[in-house]
């Protein structure tokens, strides 16, 4: 088996038709279909067949398709650890959710890569529901963000409990008022990128209430949001650290009542198996001590113009 075969199956795999891996790889579709053929003849095995509904896989097919991405992963990481062997370096890819990502992964990253001077760090932004394959591919080493909805092979450790609170400007008619589940609901919301998916803590909050998407209004950061709050446009959640020197100074106002708070945990996942990099374990760890966690809660965050909710990769060295 060669890489090409390997990237034209994975294709195949994840587009569901030869003619869109084709696409995706930018080669031919019959390039595509000899590398099948080439597999399907070493390995003795169809791996899959057309159907009315799509691909039907065979059992070796499955096998195949979970091995294949592993595989390419762990070259990727060959070839990345062999061209920076000479420099001396390490490379830790770090994913994380919007929220995370913005208000907490700045004061850890910071904190953690200046214990090693041969360490690099790459924070990047995923959707939660992706972490498991990120991981599983070797595309990244440790994921920061909720808590899987279901069981995963992957190792799942608590890193931070946090307050999301509903919060509004000074002069709103909340302001000073034990809102209830009806009047929060019909207002305005003005959300960071975090809602623009379906887990975690703000998402939830918004089922919970069952705000309208017609009332929600998705910015590019979660700070930009926040400033239009400051200007009375709606109410917004947000997370109670981030929030408590604005509402010390009266810009914004904390919403009372039960349903303008939800409890929240982030959680660190890794790999179950040995290939789990060193750096990403002592991470998973390094981030529950009480010394990350006040290096998150007084992290400046990601600057509005700098943050990216999508691809954005940052660079800690």
């Amino acid at each position: 088996m060669t890489p090409t075969q390997l990237r034209a199956y994975s294709a195949v795999v994840r587009r569901g038709s030869v003619k869109q891996a084709a696409a995706e790889l930018s080669v031919s579709e019959s390039a595509i279909s000899l590398h099948i053929g080439q597999l399907r003849k070493e390995l003795g095995d169809q791996l899959f067949t057309r159907t009315a509904a799509g691909l039907a896989f065979t059992p070796g097919g499955l096998r195949l398709a979970s091995r294949s991405a592993e595989m390419l992963g762990l070259q990727d990481i060959t070839v990345r650890e062999v061209s920076t062997a000479g420099t001396g370096r390490r490379l830790l890819r770090v994913a994380a959710s919007s929220l995370f990502a913005e208000h907490a992964a700045p004061g850890l990253i910071e904190l953690f890569a200046g214990r090693a001077d041969d360490l690099d760090v790459e924070l990047s932004v995923h959707h939660p529901a992706s972490f498991e394959a990120q991981l599983l591919t070797r595309s990244v080493d440790i994921a920061i963000g909720p808590r899987p909805a279901a069981e995963t092979g992957l190792v799942c450790r608590p890193v931070m409990n946090y307050r999301v609170v509903v919060v509004a400007g000074a002069n709103h008619p909340l302001a000073g008022v034990r809102a209830s589940a009806a009047q929060l609901r019909d207002q305005t919301w003005l959300l960071g990128p975090s809602a623009a998916v379906d887990m975690g803590a703000i998402p939830a909050l918004l089922r919970r209430l069952a705000v309208a998407e017609g009332n929600q209004q998705i910015f590019q950061s979660h700070a930009a949001a926040l400033e239009e709050v400051k200007r009375g446009k709606g109410v917004a959640p947000a997370l109670s650290f981030t929030v408590a020197p604005d509402v010390r100074t009266g810009q914004l106002v904390q919403l009372a009542g039960p349903y303008a708070t939800l409890e929240a945990v982030w959680h660190s996942l890794t790999l179950a198996d040995r290939g789990t990099p060193s750096a990403a374990a002592e991470l998973a760890r390094f981030a529950a001590s009480p010394r990350a966690i006040q290096a998150m809660m007084r992290g400046s965050g990601v600057n509005v113009s700098h943050f990216r909710p999508s691809v954005h990769v940052t660079l800690w060295s």
